[in-house]
């Protein structure tokens, strides 16, 4: 059994299924799977995670218990789950992104959605038997008084149907996306709205990336369910209980960043995109097709740009690298599709023989990224909402000499918006202006600025951010 166990929805690996019928595995995707992998492995952590894919569950059936480590694959001690694939799919697409995502981000068009009706009760139901499959699997692994560390929204029941298993764990929560004030959180049927916040606070700490989402979550607890909050000591009361809140920033760990970064599949990138961007400068934004993520503005910023700085026609080369997300949901085709559609504006105005004033790239390539950040010279992160933000930490690590144009509404924010040029992301002529500012600013301030906002990036690596929350713990 595990003295420390995490639980996530994505997983350290996944596995792609061939014709032939064999699996192959890869590291898992996103922004939490980067930040934890190496340091599960070196502390010997045991990581429960879904099985999302066909792969997926065809390597967790080759697993007794789905003990990936235990039948031969170098994995590190991984648990996957293999979770019917209609409850997994209502669980995870109508609930947790559909619903949760859409709450905490802001997203919702109120005067048409959401509505909660009796498809969304069934809906519920799979999200409560997601939570309590992982619960249970967290209660059949760990040790006596084992440490447990539970991730993010689509795990938010787990603390407290956990502790009604095991209450000599002790059990910590983390959100990485934003959390909603209560009166957009309240959106939710109040019986829902009270079940998740009582999740949460069945967990001994509950930490956030920013002091602003811990607050909005205080306040949630405070207005839903008359919790009593002290907010000086940052602990919520509620049945008896306490909970105590943290802020932990997950920051980058700048040596292995730079180490991958060196690479000679980056290098052989970085060769590829200069040969096809020649000597302009380069404006780069890194990114999923996520609403949240505002990349339609952030291409109409750039065409605005272009259209009132004519003297940077054939200089400046804009790097978007779009990567499909959550297609399973219809806002984000759409959303794609839209992206697509202004790039298309952007290369039939300005575009020339000799010039490609837009390059869009919506294959996922990772070392093609780590490439495009070591090459740019603007880097543009522009979300309407973000709980952090990985990008705009990344990026000055690996090209300190660019000029970073930074959302405001982003987590990171509060930790790099002193260093960046800070804008609102809703303002396209605020953003074309910071645009503009990025590209003309002198080197000796893009070097002062760079050296502050890598120092703030690498400030709680991932082994600090954890070791910070199991130290909470006790």
């Amino acid at each position: 059994m595990s003295a420390i166990l995490v639980a996530s929805n994505r997983g350290p690996v996944s596995f792609t299924l061939s014709e032939d019928g064999s699996l192959s595995m890869r590291r898992g995707g996103g922004g939490l799977v980067s930040g934890l992998s190496e340091v599960a492995k070196d502390l010997n952590v045991l990581w429960v995670c879904a099985a999302l894919s066909d792969g997926d569950r065809g390597a967790v059936r080759l697993a007794s218990g789905g003990r990936l480590d235990q039948a031969g694959y170098d994995t590190g001690a991984v648990r996957m789950l293999d979770i019917p694939p209609a409850t997994f799919h209502r669980a995870y697409n109508a609930v947790a992104n559909s619903t949760l995502w859409f709450v905490h981000h802001l997203l919702y068009d109120t005067p048409n959605r959401p509505y909660f009706d009796a498809r969304f009760r069934r809906e519920w139901e799979s999200y409560q038997a997601y939570n309590e499959a992982f619960a249970m699997a967290l209660a059949e692994e760990g040790s006596h008084g084992a440490r447990v560390m539970v991730q993010d929204y689509h795990l938010s029941l787990v603390p407290a149907m956990l502790r009604g298993e095991r209450p000599d764990l002790r059990v910590a929560h983390f959100s990485h996306t934003p959390w909603a004030p209560p009166e957009y959180f309240s959106l939710l049927p109040d019986d829902v709205a009270t079940e998740l916040l009582e999740g949460i606070l069945g967990a001994d700490h509950a930490g956030f990336l920013t002091d602003r989402w811990g607050g909005a979550f205080m306040d949630c607890c405070e207005t839903v369910l008359g919790a009593r909050v002290d907010r000086g000591e940052r602990t919520v009361t509620h049945a008896g209980r306490t909970t105590r809140i943290g802020t932990h920033s997950l920051g980058v760990d700048g040596k292995a960043l730079w180490a991958r970064a060196s690479e000679p599949d980056v290098e052989s990138h970085i060769a590829a995109l200069r040969a096809q961007v020649g000597d302009r400068r380069l404006i780069v934004r890194i990114d999923r097709t996520e609403l949240s993520k505002n990349i339609v503005r952030g291409l109409v910023a750039y065409k605005q740009f272009l259209a009132a700085h004519p003297e940077w026609h054939g200089r400046v080369t804009h790097l978007a690298f779009a990567y499909p997300s959550r297609h399973d949901l219809p806002e984000y085709r759409e959303y794609t599709a839209a992206v697509q559609r202004c790039a298309e504006e952007i290369e039939d105005e300005y575009a020339t023989e000799d010039w490609d004033p837009l390059i869009l790239n919506v294959n996922d390539d990772y070392p093609r990224s780590l490439a495009a950040y070591r090459l740019a010279d603007v880097l543009l992160v522009n979300p309407i909402r973000d709980g952090m933000n990985l990008v705009a930490k990344e990026g000055p690590i690996l090209s300190p000499h660019s000029a970073l144009v930074l959302s405001r509404e982003a987590g990171a924010a509060a930790e790099l918006g002193e260093h960046a040029l800070t804008v609102n992301p809703y303002d396209v002529s605020a953003t074309a202006a910071a645009l503009h500012e990025g590209l003309t600013m002198p080197s000796d301030e893009r070097a002062r600025r760079g050296v502050l906002l890598a120092a703030a990036a690498t400030a709680l690596p991932p082994h600090r951010w954890f070791a910070e929350q199991l130290d909470a713990l006790g």
